[in-house]
């Protein structure tokens, strides 16, 4: 991939995951973070939606957290922070999969790969 599609998939996984997270703080009226109302064990497949959604986010909100109560090393906050951007960049992959495969079922419109 080269670095401008490796950009646009980084921004279209930040821009999704940044939408759902915003949609459940604002629904739930919690701070997001891996525990109820957003992850349940009651509820195995809204959880992993919402995990896979707005996951970085979670792991960053609760790493910061850790990290301020002196629960997390340094060393532990930046290898969340790169974990968390490279989910952003899997679900920017992801969600651009899935609108091109929407885009080649729509009809009249020609393969976008072929463009």
């Amino acid at each position: 991939m080269s670095l401008l599609a490796t950009t646009f998939a980084f921004l279209t996984g930040l821009t999704a995951c940044g939408l759902a997270s915003t949609v459940m703080e604002l629904t739930c009226g919690r701070r997001l973070a891996f525990i109820k109302p957003y992850v349940s064990p009651d509820h195995v497949l809204r959880s992993l939606a919402a995990t896979a959604l707005a996951g970085p986010f979670m792991l960053l909100n609760d790493a910061l957290t850790a990290w301020r109560e002196r629960r997390l090393s340094l060393f532990g906050l930046l290898s969340c922070m790169v974990t968390a951007m490279l989910w952003v960049l899997a679900l920017g992959v992801l969600v651009l999969a899935a609108l091109f495969a929407v885009a080649g079922m729509l009809p009249g419109v020609d393969s976008i790969a072929a463009r």
